[in-house]
């Protein structure tokens, strides 16, 4: 019998297109033998919608006007006993799908930060990628940043304001210029600025705030931008090192999603064994310290005399035909669909271990 894969994407967040468009790959690619993908599409407004088949995915060709299917009927999660999860019709009660398992690429807040895990844990469903507390530290980048400082690893110095009315000047004092502006929860390279001069730092941090309510302000490093993809739950791998050359000002949202040839992507990039070897190992390292499990893509900066900063993780990192993760284990020679094979056991693996934990207290 088939395993039943509901791949759920699109949601709340900024992140919404990016997050069709990876779900799209996936469907395409899961092993039809093995597999039966769902498709489980959140609108902007949340509702959860039931798709059978691509035509759930309107404009798929075109990554500006992609979207989900409005008339696909809404579906509600609801644990079922003996079943890994039911979906059920909100107005007639009936059962309307059986999952096995789940494969989240809800990109960004609501889905990536482990609201959406949380909800899966709730219902005692397996799903790919990291659970809750790896999803939240993850996704934070502030939060992120102090625990990899706190550990001895490499990061970008940096400073957090959640108001304009901050003292900016005085938070962003001995990081130089230029500086990069973000929202602290969110990815994709959405409502990033790149400030060249002080007076442009107050129209950035308001940029971000229309996204988050907390706002990191970091050094820009000179260096290339490399990026390594990491597998596994108790003992994670580390892919071969790829380089990101941005086309644009820096890597955006456009230069990752939209313009195909907005970045060229160097596989295997090309470093030195020495510091190959060693971003590798502090990939694992970042990915161990941040609890993370399944899948995990570690983004660094490598400065001109090899030293090696840890820009950041992204622990449900795009899976669009032009993303990083996917390629990178390609030229490991882990192909797509034999990737999404090991992602799916590694969260079968997982639920069943946590499955065999006791839950009841000790008397």
């Amino acid at each position: 019998m088939k395993t039943k894969v509901g791949i759920i994407f699109g949601g709340k967040s900024g992140e919404h297109e990016v997050s069709i468009q990876s779900a799209k790959s996936i469907y395409e690619a899961l092993d039809r033998d093995k597999y039966e993908p769902i498709l489980l599409g959140v609108d902007k407004q949340g509702v959860w919608r039931l798709g059978r088949d691509a035509s759930f995915i309107l404009n798929a060709s075109n990554p500006k006007l992609i979207a989900l299917n409005a008339a696909a009927p809404a579906v509600v999660p609801v644990e079922s006993p003996g079943e890994a999860l039911a979906l059920r019709d909100p107005a007639s009660g009936s059962v309307a799908e059986i999952v096995d398992v789940f494969f989240p690429i809800m990109h960004g807040t609501f889905g990536e930060d482990g609201s959406l895990q949380g909800l899966l844990k709730m219902v005692d469903a397996p799903f790919v990628g990291a659970s809750v507390l790896g999803s939240a530290v993850g996704m934070d980048k502030e939060v992120m940043k102090r625990l990899l400082r706190d550990a001895g690893i490499p990061t970008p110095r940096f400073a957090c304001v959640r108001s304009v009315r901050s003292r900016l000047e005085a938070a962003v004092e001995g990081l130089g210029l230029p500086l990069f502006v973000k929202p602290c929860n969110l990815g994709s390279s959405v409502g990033i600025s790149k400030v060249k001069r002080m007076q442009e730092l107050h129209p950035a941090v308001e940029r971000a705030l229309r996204f988050d309510r907390k706002v990191i302000i970091e050094e820009a490093i000179q260096g290339r931008e490399i990026e390594v993809a990491v597998l596994g739950n108790d003992d994670p791998k580390a892919s071969v090192c790829g380089e990101i050359i941005p086309q644009h000002e820096f890597y955006s949202y456009e230069a990752k999603y939209i313009d195909e040839n907005g970045a060229m992507l160097r596989i295997p990039a090309d470093l030195p064994a020495w510091i190959s070897d060693q971003v590798r190992d502090l990939a694992v390292k970042v990915f161990k310290t941040l609890e993370c499990e399944g899948m995990g893509r570690v983004d660094f900066f490598v400065k001109p005399d090899g030293t090696a900063m840890v820009n950041e993780i992204n622990t449900l990192p795009g899976f669009t035909k032009i993303s990083m993760y996917p390629k990178l284990w390609e030229a490991t020679g882990l192909p797509y669909p034999e990737l999404l094979d090991r992602l799916i056991q590694l969260a079968l693996e997982r639920h069943g271990k946590e499955r065999a934990l006791e839950r009841g207290a000790e008397f």
